[in-house]
Formats: structure tokens, sequence, C-alpha cells
């Protein structure tokens, strides 16, 4: 969902082998703001982080957010590692929490950015690989390239 002049922090590449992505949704975060400039400075990992739903909302659990250096107090500074709240859309966040629940999916987030100078996070339901299912992707991803090339090639006439 990032746009070309959105400035992306982080992404999450493991999540696309790892998991089978389904339904993604772009979310706002609820930060502080020593978060928002370590965000800037891109001192964030995202890929241990995964959603989870509590009291009819969605969290982030697990992105952490190295702190800010500027900040010379500790007591200005925040938690590098707080769930962070997911800012969705009612009927999305209902839509998501069933299908977490009924069909025992992931909330995986596969990037984190900058648009129109707010934090978003793009998240999607998955379900997670087995190592065989890893590696059948992985064949079936070259083998398209592949066919691509030599299309390519003979459009080419060589």
């Amino acid at each position: 969902m990032a746009q070309e002049n959105d400035r992306i922090i982080a992404s999450n590449r493991l999540a696309r082998r790892n998991y089978e992505l389904f339904d993604t949704w772009e979310a706002g975060l609820v930060l502080q703001g020593s978060e928002v400039k370590s965000l800037r400075e891109a001192k964030v990992q995202i890929s241990e982080a995964f959603g989870r739903a509590e009291g009819g909302q969605l969290w982030l659990v697990g992105l952490h957010i190295s702190p800010y250096r500027n900040s010379g107090n500790e007591a200005f500074g925040h938690d590098p590692d707080r769930q962070k709240k997911l800012l969705l859309h009612r009927r999305e966040i209902s839509r998501i929490t069933d299908r977490l629940d009924r069909d025992g999916l992931t909330l995986v987030p596969l990037s984190l950015y900058f648009k129109n100078g707010r934090a978003k996070i793009e998240v999607a339901l998955a379900r997670g690989r087995a190592t065989y299912d890893k590696r059948h992707a992985l064949a079936k991803r070259d083998a398209e390239r592949e066919t691509q090339r030599a299309m390519g090639r003979q459009r080419k006439g060589l």
C-alpha cells in the first residue's frame, strides 16, 4: 500500500517467504514523541512483530523501536518493546478479529512507512508455511522468472 512518495522505514521481507498472505490493510500507530523521532532515524526492527486482538482493539506486539539517542533524560524516553495500538476502522477490526479467531490466522506486519507525515504500517492476515511449502513457492517463483526471461529473449530475437 505504500506509494512512491511515501518513505519506507522498515520492511518485513521474511514475511512473504514464511507466510501465505491473504488480506492487507494500512493501519495507523499510536506512538509517543520519542518513538516518532526514532522512526525518522529508521531505528526499528519489524521482523519479530505480530498483531494481537484484545478487548475489541488490535495491538502490535514485538515491534522494537530503539530509544531516541538525543533524549538526554531517561524519564522522557520510551519503552522500546511496549505494545503499540493499531488504528483501524471498527468494521475492519471486527473483520480481522473474526478471521483471526475463526481461521486461526496471524496478523503480520509487512512494512512501516511515513505517509503525509504520519507513521503507517501495512499489516496482513497470514498463515505460516511449512518448510516444503517455502521450497515449493521458491521453485515456482524461479520457474516464472525463467519463463519471463525466455519470452524476453524470444521477443528480442536472440
